[in-house]
């Protein structure tokens, strides 16, 4: 367990400091690995199919933004620092996922934007301090190489 919060302290996460909780959801994760033969989310169901459940294979897809916007990821493994460190509550996180029939349509869009050169499906976000970048919605919290917050990013394409 404590090598899994280091790990997520060092790409700049943070692990839900409930260490009883925490541990049932590493337990959904191994379980589902063993299920399944990847870490899909535990609190999803999952498939099967590693190639339809790719986008919740943990870390999911929807971590990042569920951090931003909620203060915590749907399963609640990962928190903001504010959450980790008790200074706020998480919002309850709705399902981001959308259902077999959307997902198929978003596999088939993303297949012809990668045929047209140029076209980005998100934003890239630039680390002005280390040059990290990143293609998502907005920028990390903390950069996962040089450790600066989130203000220090900038729109790079």
């Amino acid at each position: 367990m404590d090598d899994l919060a280091r790990e997520a302290e060092a790409g700049g996460y943070h692990l839900n400091p409930d260490r009883e909780f925490t541990r049932g959801l590493v337990r959904g994760l191994l379980a589902n690995r063993e299920r399944y033969g990847y870490i899909s989310c535990p609190c999803r169901l999952a498939s099967g199919d590693r190639e339809d459940d790719l986008d919740i294979i943990c870390p999911c897809d929807y971590r990042d933004p569920d951090l931003t916007d909620y203060g915590a990821c749907y399963c609640a493994l990962y928190v903001t620092a504010d959450v980790e460190a008790g200074r706020r509550a998480p919002d309850p996180v709705p399902e981001r996922r959308p259902g077999p029939a959307e997902r198929q349509r978003q596999k088939e869009e993303r297949a012809a934007a990668g045929r047209a050169p140029g076209a980005l499906t998100y934003p890239v976000w630039r680390c002005r301090v280390c040059g990290y970048l990143c293609a998502r919605d907005e920028p990390p919290e903390i950069c996962p190489i040089c450790r600066v917050p989130r203000d220090r990013f900038e729109r790079f394409m």
